[in-house]
């Protein structure tokens, strides 16, 4: 099942991507949430399991899948090649930091520039999203609180990040997160272990990573993250970046009015963002 969101910023409405066009799950369901934490707890995965009906011609904009999530949680260093890429040393335990709600963009919205730092990245990222609530999960059980997943951009200000030291301004500044193009449930992927993660900029390869170089596992991530941290149904966990970031290229490549980003996930589909002055 591919859950999407669509719609005019905003007034975003939930449906079914389906290959010849989406159904608009309002229209059979008026009284359907918003896909967020109302939808999950109300058991909606569930009802639509087995829902079918006739798709539609669509070619409107999508906005981010999930609307309202409490907590966008992200891993910094988790792919071997990236720590490596930036003179790290592999985390002992998950690296974890946010971005805040008003970092929500769709997925083929703009990103605006800001203008209190310089030196803009890409990050593609697997991002989960969480359908039942839990804490301290153990990693055996930690998948059967997923409800999907999907692609992210984990978009950066470097000269904030790291110059200024603001890990948090740095991360979350407006639009600094599209995402989708839809929420993926688990039965539409073979191996999570085994998934390709590409990024280009203005056509060009820049990374091309497999989730097989994760440090940490998603049950593990969900399980370290959730001992003391009580996870939410619609909450975000974005899980970490592969190597071929702009900012340790030699010399660094970073991002500029016009520019524009594409992230692909095997099985999970493709975003892709043009930056324009903020």
């Amino acid at each position: 099942m591919r859950l999407i969101s669509f719609g005019s910023a905003g007034e975003e409405r939930p449906g079914l991507q389906r290959p010849d066009g989406i159904i608009d799950l309002r229209r059979h369901f008026p009284s359907i949430p918003d896909i967020g934490p109302d939808f999950f707890t109300g058991g909606w995965l569930e009802k639509l399991a087995d829902f079918n009906a006739p798709a539609e011609p669509f070619d409107g904009r999508l906005g981010p899948p999930v609307l309202s999530p409490a907590k966008i949680i992200c891993l910094g260093k988790n792919f071997a090649a990236h720590a490596d890429e930036g003179g790290f040393d592999l985390p002992q335990q998950p690296l974890l930091f946010c971005k805040t709600p008003n970092t929500l963009n769709g997925p083929f919205d703009d990103v605006l520039l800001p203008t209190s730092s310089g030196q803009i990245d890409w990050e593609v990222e697997l991002a989960v999203v969480i359908g039942k609530a839990g804490k301290r999960i153990s990693p055996s059980q930690a998948l059967q609180h997923v409800a999907g997943y999907m692609v992210m951009n984990d978009v950066s200000a470097r000269q904030a990040q790291f110059s200024q030291s603001q890990w948090f301004r740095g991360k979350s500044f407006d639009t600094f997160a599209p995402m989708g193009p839809a929420l993926v449930t688990a039965d539409e992927i073979q191996d999570l272990g085994n998934l390709r993660l590409t990024a280009r900029v203005n056509g060009v390869l820049m990374q091309d990573g497999n989730t097989a170089d994760m440090i940490f596992s998603i049950p593990e991530i969900i399980s370290d993250i959730s001992q003391d941290i009580t996870l939410w149904p619609g909450d975000v966990i974005s899980t970490g970046t592969p190597a071929g970031v702009g900012i340790f290229r030699d010399p660094p490549v970073t991002l500029k009015a016009g520019d524009v980003v594409e992230c692909s996930i095997e099985s999970l589909g493709t975003i892709c963002n043009r930056f324009v002055a903020g």
